[in-house]
């Protein structure tokens, strides 16, 4: 999710925890800082476009490295605080905002490597934008309440802010459970049998799903929206071009992107060289990661991410009402 998001979701997590045993705004400022912290790895140049994609979200974001953080940081805290009686509560509070970073990345369709170093999975559920308001803003009133009143009503308000928040998660991945088993049987009648099914929600809202289809030479995308749940779903396919991706076959880069990726690629030519898209984030023709492998003869040695054009709110908000 977006760091205002992880920001808000740690400060609220951190006072409910800590309630009356400090002020409320020590926790919060010490919750929205460790809520950030997982990110951070973001400013590590790993050498080149795809490595920097595929290692975000990777030790930063392990829970048993975040676990083991905790107790650290709660004594630190405690420390300058003033209020090493606590050091346990500020402990078990920033365990809480750490971990709750990556579980609520988890949700995104981005890929989290939570399980390291036993596994080194990019898990995804998928269910969540990277950005909901219906998500983002409970948490930021709720906690804004709680350092206003400062007092047991705040603090209701915050619990209150975490208790909705957390619905809307649940929410999110039922009506992705819905919207999966619709588009199944709509695929079903007009006898596609897909590969792999990909189906996330489109940006800031969870009425309006994404769907992205994938045969062995081709992917389709189309939308299911909530409030039209019978329309027929109308498919725009596109070539993958899969006989680019021969040349780099077992080459590092492309097959990360593959892996990464679930499968979720497909590849063009531009001007002699091979570009290869991750197709679960962005939408056709502009995908928000797309990659210059080089040619066939000469790869690239550090690929580099091609720039692509987001849409503006308004783009946005004319494909939403479009969709419904």
């Amino acid at each position: 999710m977006d760091s205002l998001s992880q920001l808000a979701l740690g400060a609220a997590v951190t006072v409910a925890v800590m309630g009356r045993r400090v002020p409320v705004w020590q926790a919060a400022i010490a919750g929205a800082v460790a809520g950030t912290l997982p990110d951070l790895d973001v400013f590590i140049d790993h050498g080149d476009a795809i490595r920097n994609m595929t290692l975000h979200r990777t030790e930063s974001h392990s829970l048993l490295f975040l676990a083991l953080l905790a107790p650290l940081l709660g004594w630190l805290v405690a420390v300058i605080a003033r209020s090493r009686q606590h050091w346990r509560y500020w402990s078990l509070a920033l365990w809480l905002a750490l971990v709750t970073h990556p579980l609520l990345d988890l949700t995104t369709v981005y890929g989290t490597q939570l399980g390291l170093p036993l596994t080194d999975h990019p898990y995804a559920i998928g269910s969540m934008y990277i950005v909901d308001p219906l998500y983002t803003l409970p948490l930021l009133i709720a906690v804004g309440v709680a350092l206003w009143r400062r007092d047991r009503i705040g603090l209701r308000w915050n619990r209150y802010g975490l208790l909705f928040s957390t619905l809307y998660l649940g929410w999110s991945m039922i009506i992705q459970s819905v919207a999966t088993q619709q588009i199944d049987r709509q695929l079903a009648a007009q006898q596609i049998t897909p590969e792999r099914l990909l189906v996330t929600p489109t940006a800031l809202n969870t009425l309006v799903w994404r769907t992205v289809i994938i045969t062995p030479d081709q992917y389709g995308e189309a939308y299911w929206s909530l409030l039209s749940p019978g329309r027929r779903l109308t498919i725009n396919w596109h070539d993958r071009q899969m006989a680019l991706f021969t040349p780099f076959r077992g080459e590092w880069h492309a097959e990360r992107v593959a892996w990464f990726s679930h499968g979720f690629y497909a590849l063009r030519q531009q001007a002699g060289d091979t570009l290869i898209s991750d197709l679960r984030m962005g939408e056709q023709p502009d995908y928000t990661f797309t990659f210059n492998l080089g040619s066939a003869t000469a790869p690239a040695a550090a690929p580099g991410r091609e720039p692509g054009s987001r849409p503006s709110l308004a783009q946005m908000w004319q494909n939403f009402r479009q969709r419904l």
